[in-house]
């Protein structure tokens, strides 16, 4: 396969040139510029809040430097509480092309909209010039996730996930698996998996965090959906979704914006540390891609039972649906069918290995269903986490 060579020496798949809007006030002239270019490769991502959060910006500025990210256009209405000159900053620094526009020097709307629309075109020139070179399947990395989980969802196409994950680990590729608060039950046996017991430790650590943080919430991430769809309790979601991890050793467990320096398994931890302060922990599926783009990855595998049409901004998403009948009704959405293990047409590994080569072909260039659709769904709120810590964990930086 071949890849978008980068300055700072990562490879992306992709080849897009972000707007970027820093406050929900200018929100409106972002998504106008966006709106007048009907290509995947103008996108649209922004922060909705006025005040400073540490952990945006991290996410903000991983996303603007992530590698199928060329350039980025930074769209601010001028008396935000978030740190331009800082995210800018460090755009360039990565060697990608950054430009800023700031609403109230600018003039206003229109304005705005005109400035933008001219820096797009210069970003998107420039975004053609980028080299493409040889890429190895163990400069990928891909995350997964599930969403609207249903009584399938644990038996076919979480396993083939696992499958596919463990393939792509045997390739020396980065895997990223998330998250501690649907994990709740599953903490000894990851701790087992661990490459070392001070790793063990910390993953016990943060399953913990998540069970107090759900429990002093009083909401867990148990929904309504998932026991219509014929899950019973917590802990056979919580086994469903560990299924998705495969059964390779766990190199590390990562926070939203971590990055790791070499391949294996990651866990990673996107409840908030610290007394609840932001809200639920699990807002929306689209919240944790992002964080899991945010950690580099270029593809995620989104596994659902009872169907979600989602996609993502900046990285692919491929959609792994577990119900044969929520497939037949969804299948415009759908890029695999995991639903013929439930019919008996297919074994776990038969569709984990389909799912692999789905992940070599889109890392090609395919387009996913969600791609091909148009889906570039973005969520990006409040939240705070410490530093990870100890040096048992030396696969993050």
């Amino acid at each position: 396969m071949k890849g978008y060579l980068r300055a700072d020496g990562r490879k992306g798949i992709r080849n897009v040139v972000l707007v970027t809007y820093l406050v929900e006030c200018a929100h409106h002239v972002a998504r106008a510029i966006v709106n007048r270019y009907a290509r995947n490769n103008v996108q649209l991502i922004g922060f909705p809040g006025c005040y400073p959060n540490e952990y945006s910006l991290k996410i903000m500025e991983r996303l603007c430097t992530h590698p199928n990210v060329a350039g980025v256009l930074i769209v601010s209405l001028g008396c935000e509480g978030f740190n331009r000159e800082q995210l800018a900053k460090t755009i360039e620094e990565s060697g990608r092309s950054v430009d800023t526009l700031v609403i109230q020097k600018t003039g206003g709307t229109r304005k705005t909209i005109d400035a933008g629309l001219v820096s797009v075109n210069d970003l998107l020139v420039e975004a053609e010039k980028v080299d493409l070179v040889p890429m190895d399947i163990n400069e990928l990395v891909v995350g997964t996730i599930c969403g609207g989980s249903d009584g399938t969802s644990g038996i076919s196409a979480n396993p083939a996930v696992g499958h596919c994950f463990d393939q792509l680990i045997a390739n020396d590729a980065t895997c990223i698996f998330e998250e501690t608060g649907e994990l709740i039950g599953c903490e000894q046996i990851m701790a087992e998996r661990a490459i070392t017991p001070e790793l063990g430790a910390e993953i016990m650590k943060s399953v913990e965090k998540a069970e107090v943080y759900y429990t002093k919430m009083g909401y867990g991430s148990f929904a309504p959906g998932n026991a219509e769809g014929g899950l019973t309790t917590q802990e056979e979601k919580s086994m469903g979704a560990y299924a998705k991890s495969g059964s390779s050793k766990i190199h590390g467990l990562i926070k939203p914006g971590d990055l790791t320096s070499q391949g294996g398994l990651y866990l990673m931890d996107v409840v908030p540390d610290g007394e609840p302060q932001f809200g639920f922990p699990n807002i929306v599926d689209n919240a944790e891609i992002v964080e899991m783009i945010a950690s580099g990855s270029h593809i995620i595998l989104f596994t659902t039972g009872r169907g979600s049409v989602v996609g993502s901004a900046i990285s692919p998403v491929i959609k792994v649906c577990a119900n044969p009948e929520t497939y037949d009704n969804l299948s415009d959405d759908m890029d695999i069918n995991a639903g013929k293990i439930i019919n008996g047409e297919a074994s776990v590994s038969q569709v984990g290995d389909e799912i692999y080569q789905l992940v070599c072909d889109v890392a090609q260039g395919k387009q996913s269903k969600s791609e091909e659709l148009g889906h570039q769904e973005f969520v990006l709120t409040y939240k705070r986490f410490e530093d990870i810590g100890p040096s048992c964990l030396p696969t993050v930086r």
